[in-house]
Order: C-alpha cells, then structure tokens, then sequence
C-alpha cells in the first residue's frame, strides 16, 4: 500500500471520530441521565424504594393526597408551585347543625381543612382524581406538571389492592411524568406516626428544603415526646378506658350507635401508644359499625369524638334526643366528652396530628395537663407549624371547629 493510500485512510477515520464526537456534543443533552429539557435532573428514592428522576428545580407538582404535602408546601413558601391537586377536602368548605332534646338549635359554619383556610385559591385548582374514585389522567397529562407526588393511604388515592397501585405507577409514568409515593399510616404494616418525620424529610428533598424540613419534622416530633414523657409512668391500673366514638348520622340512621376504631388503627395508637391509656374497644379494623348494647357494655370512662361524616361536639352527645339511651355511659354522666378538630377525610394523618394526641392525653390526664391552656397551646402550634401570626392562629383554631377550648381548656375531666 502506497503513502497516499495511507494518507486517505488516515484522513478519513479522523473525520470519522470527529464527525462521532458533534454528533456525541450535540445530544448529549438527551442522553445524559442528569440532564433533560428542564435542565438539571437529580435523584431521589421514595417510599415505595424507588429511584426517580425529578427536575432539580420543580415549577409544577400535581399533589395527589388530603392536605399533608399542601401544608408542607405550605410551610415552606413554596405553595405556589401546587398545579392541581387530588384532595376535594382541600377545596370544600363545611356547616354542620344539631338540635338538642328541648329544641335549642347549634350551627357551625365554615368548617375547613386549614390548607383551605391558608390557600383559598386551592378551591380553583384542577382536581385530578374522580370524587375520590380513581385518576382522571388525561387531566392529569394535561396539567404538564415536572412532578406528581401521591401519598398512599390517602382518601384522594384508594388504590385497593397492590396491584391497582402498581397500575397508577406504570400509567403515570407512561405519562413521562416523574412520580414520588409517600406511605402514609393506613398503608404501614403497624401505623404509627414514626414515619410522618419521614414523609416530610423526603418532600425537602425534592424541593431541595432540607432544612427546613428537619425543622419541621422535629417540631412535631418533640410536641409528641413531650406529651409521651408526662404519661409514660401511669401504673396499668390506673389507665383510664378510652374510645374514639364517631357519631356518624349515615350510621345512626341505620340502626347504629356509631363507629368504633380498632387496635391495629391509627386512632387506637394514638390511645394507647402515645396518651397511654386503654381502647375500650378491642376489636380490629375502622369505622366499625357498633350498637347501643354493645357501647354501653364497653362504658368507656372518656369519649373523643372524631369527624364521622359531620362535626361532632360534645354537647351532641350530651343532648341530642336521638342520643338520649347513651346517657348512663360513664363519660356521659362524668362529662367526659371532648371534640377532636374537625378534620374531614383525615385517615392518614396531617400536620395537625399532634392537636389530636394532646386532647386525647389532656383528656385521659387532666391532672397531668393542668398547666396546658389548650387555646393557648394550639394558637402556639399554628404558629410554629405554619409560620402564621396570631390572629391568623386564631382562625385556625375556629377552621378546625376547636372554639370550645377556649372556655372549657382549663376544666378538663
């Protein structure tokens, strides 16, 4: 072979490798697992163990969940980023009425989750899912958001089985829309609140507020472990037998006393595992249909009384005519019946968890909680979790339907 032939051959592999190395240059912005058309990816792993790739600035999130991550959001001053969302209870507001035996009328007016109250413009948000019945995902599609983020165990998602659960993920990630589970209690092999701080140190994660997550996450935390420490060396014999008793109208109407929730709940951890006292109903599962026969047998000593389709406030209890075979239940004659915040579609537990704990343990310890002004204590609570002035606390507290503490916070039991 002569040297030109040499010569040519030369010539031609170096504009090959040249011609490789544009072509390399110019779709490496494709290709590169870090980089895509809204520029810089990073990875995270979420509570399902899977890895994803989300934009390392996110503009737009779709929020499939009651509330949990809105808040979140919320908190961080991020809010703005929320493009639709999952949770009809974060759009609606509530009345409720009852009447008493002798005719005297109660009304409460503009029950809200307090996401509503914070971010009134969430009620003009596309909502995604189909009342509560599963992802409408052309909507969804079309919202073009960078990132999707649902929270199992959520009313807004009830997937029902795992494999209808794997089914949502293979949809909306045939979308090419990055998707972050979180597992809320309902969905945990044993709920506790333990991985609530979890939940929320991953949502800082992905909007790159790790800070200000771990400062959140130990807020909470810390108002749980202070109300653990003032209870945990209560003697057996001296628990107080509780129950969170739902006075849902839906069951009343048909033949039912109200709703009971089991051990293996949520609820039942909060009694037992946090406030330290005794689940007058040992049974299994939520909203457990139960009769008058069978709560007056239970006579538990304190009665809470959770969102049941309605707000429910003690004073129902006490004097409603359809009410009036409960009356010889121990908490009833005691005047042991106390009002969680009203929190519609709250399986899953949101921020506001620790409110719930403290009137439970306030409740079943009077005596221990004596120099805790509930009032007082919530207002500081909206303050820390959300960041809100005083007055703004003050709403909170009459959003959430919790204006009977400020007479009676200071005369429990």
């Amino acid at each position: 072979m002569d040297n030109v032939t040499h010569f040519k051959e030369h010539v031609l592999v170096a504009l090959i490798i040249a011609f490789a190395v544009i072509i390399s240059g110019c779709t490496g912005t494709a290709t590169d697992p870090l980089q895509s058309n809204q520029g810089t990816l990073k990875t995270v792993t979420d509570m399902e163990g899977r890895t994803v790739s989300i934009p390392d600035e996110i503009e737009r999130v779709v929020v499939i969940d009651d509330g949990f991550v809105e808040g979140i959001l919320y908190r961080f001053g991020i809010d703005d980023k929320i493009a639709g969302i999952g949770g009809p209870c974060c759009q609606k507001t509530w009345d409720y009425s009852f009447e008493t035996a002798d005719g005297e009328a109660y009304e409460f007016k503009n029950g809200m989750n307090p996401v509503r109250y914070l971010m009134p413009w969430l009620k003009d948000l596309t909502l995604v899912t189909n009342g509560n019945t599963g992802i409408n995902y052309e909507t969804l599609a079309s919202l073009d958001p960078d990132l999707v983020i649902l929270r199992e165990g959520a009313s807004a998602f009830r997937a029902g089985s795992e494999e209808n659960l794997q089914k949502t993920i293979s949809t909306i990630e045939s979308l090419d829309i990055p998707l972050i589970i979180l597992v809320g209690p309902p969905y945990q092999e044993s709920p506790t609140v333990d991985e609530i701080g979890r939940e929320i140190h991953l949502i800082g994660e992905v909007f790159s507020k790790e800070k200000d997550a771990d400062e959140l996450a130990s807020y909470l935390e810390t108002q749980v472990s202070e109300i653990r420490k003032r209870v945990e060396d209560v003697p057996d014999d001296e628990k107080p037998v509780m129950m969170q008793f739902g006075l849902s109208p839906r069951v009343r109407q048909g033949g039912g006393a109200g709703m009971a929730w089991g051990g293996d709940t949520i609820e039942s951890y909060f009694i037992e595992d946090i406030a330290n006292a005794k689940n007058a109903y040992g049974g299994t599962g939520a909203f457990v249909v139960i009769s008058t026969e069978q709560i007056l047998n239970l006579d538990p000593d304190v009665i809470v009384l959770p969102t049941a389709q309605g707000y429910h406030p003690a004073k129902e209890l006490y004097t409603a005519s359809y009410y009036e075979n409960l009356q010889e239940l121990s908490a009833v004659k005691n005047k042991r019946v106390y009002s969680l915040p009203w929190t519609p579609y709250n399986w899953a537990k949101r921020l506001e968890y620790p409110i719930e704990v403290m009137v439970i343990a306030k409740a079943a310890y009077p005596e221990r909680f004596m120099d805790i002004n509930l009032e007082e204590w919530l207002k500081e609570f909206y303050q820390n979790v959300y960041g809100v002035d005083e007055v703004t606390a003050g709403e909170l507290l009459s959003a959430q339907w919790m204006d009977w503490c400020t007479e009676e916070s200071t005369n429990f039991g």
